[in-house]
């Protein structure tokens, strides 16, 4: 295991909880942090299979470990609350949300719900799987990363990993103009919301992950903290030019989805960019180990694959207790300290009798030749 990245992933899915739970709006951008920690780890064992293994293994195993922590908890959640969403609709509570639900479930079942976000045919989220996109994502990500690596020289990668890392920007701005010049009628009217879901739009997060395994950012320490400290100065200055004020300020000038400026063009990749950093200085230069690799946050990483799966839906579920006459006031915090505790629970039971007994069988059917089990 290397130190320092289950504390990576444990700030991720902090981020995104407090978002969720309508605390922290910069918190959408733990994603972003996923996704780079994703390129960099998948792209590190690839290449170390690549070495060890034959083409028709290297592919066997890859999928298969990744199916078996993928997979199941995934699948097992889908399952769990169309079990749910049957049971709201009897009791004709919340039913037409249930029923949102129960529309857009196939999509997830097979991989396209971030295609399903950017289409015409999207016409809001259900909390019960809109975070779900991500993992869509993720999972195409895996569908080809492995091919390309396979088939790439070594000698050839950094200039792949460079040129996907320009590409992601490139993409982006062409989606840009087509919105502003085509109107596309095929996709969903929110340009922002298009943008950030295709996948397409990310491969720069997981190409800057990718990099890593390749070179050594130049004065990686000096880049993150003067990039750490401009990002509220030119997120907050783009906030004003575009909107004349500047509400919720813990966005710090990046209002999901980006949108302004051409920020949904440049701001990704500030993001991915300065994300990459800051794994490069834990992982090549062990800075920020001792807050990373307390136990906390170590077992935080360790189930967070749980905890994004659960938060979602847990925080729209507590968050009911409004329906009970309980005032804004008190329900925001009640509503934090229940969801935090349940989804805590619930992704702690999930990993200790679920996901790890799963987990244990990689090794065993799928063993590689130099596994760190860096990814769990």
């Amino acid at each position: 295991m290397i130190p320092g990245l289950d504390g990576l992933r444990a700030i991720a899915i902090l981020l995104v909880f407090f978002l969720h739970a309508d605390y922290v709006y910069i918190g959408w951008v733990g994603v972003q942090l996923f996704f780079v920690l994703s390129g960099f780890l998948i792209t590190d064992i690839l290449l170390r299979m690549k070495e060890s293994e034959s083409g028709r293994d290297f592919f066997k195993k890859f999928y298969g470990r990744r199916f078996l922590r993928i997979f199941p908890l995934y699948y097992f959640y889908l399952a769990l609350m169309l079990v749910v969403a049957a049971l709201f609709i009897e009791a004709d509570y919340r039913a037409n949300y249930m029923e949102l639900f129960q529309k857009q479930a196939p999509y997830a079942f097979v991989y396209v719900y971030n295609l399903f976000n950017a289409s015409a045919a999207y016409t809001g989220e259900s909390r019960l799987i809109g975070h779900l996109w991500s993992l869509s994502t993720e999972e195409q990500f895996y569908i080809f990363w492995p091919l390309v690596l396979f088939l790439a020289p070594k000698k050839h990668l950094k200039k792949l990993f460079l040129a996907a890392a320009l590409f992601g920007p490139l993409f982006r701005l062409g989606v840009t103009a087509l919105f502003r010049y085509a109107s596309p009628s095929f996709l969903y009217d929110n340009m922002g919301v298009v943008i950030y879901v295709l996948p397409f739009s990310q491969v720069d997060a997981f190409a800057l992950g990718a990099l890593i395994t390749q070179l050594n950012f130049p004065k990686a320490k000096q880049q993150f903290f003067i990039l750490l400290a401009l990002l509220p100065v030119i997120g907050l200055a783009v906030q004003v030019h575009s909107t004349g004020g500047l509400d919720t300020i813990s966005a710090f000038g990046f209002l999901f989805p980006l949108k302004y400026d051409l920020q949904q063009v440049w701001g990704y990749f500030y993001l991915n960019y300065l994300f990459a950093l800051l794994i490069q200085l834990v992982v090549r230069e062990k800075m920020f180990l001792r807050p990373l690799d307390t136990r906390v946050m170590r077992y935080i990483g360790k189930i967070s694959y749980g905890l994004y799966v659960y938060h979602y839906a847990v925080i729209w579920f507590v968050s009911r207790i409004r329906d009970f006459g309980i005032t804004e006031p008190t329900a925001k915090p009640l509503t934090l300290l229940l969801s935090a505790a349940l989804t805590f629970l619930l992704a702690h039971l999930s990993y200790k009798y679920f996901e790890k007994p799963i987990l244990d069988l990689k090794d065993r059917y799928f063993p590689t030749g130099n596994n760190k089990k860096a990814t769990g």
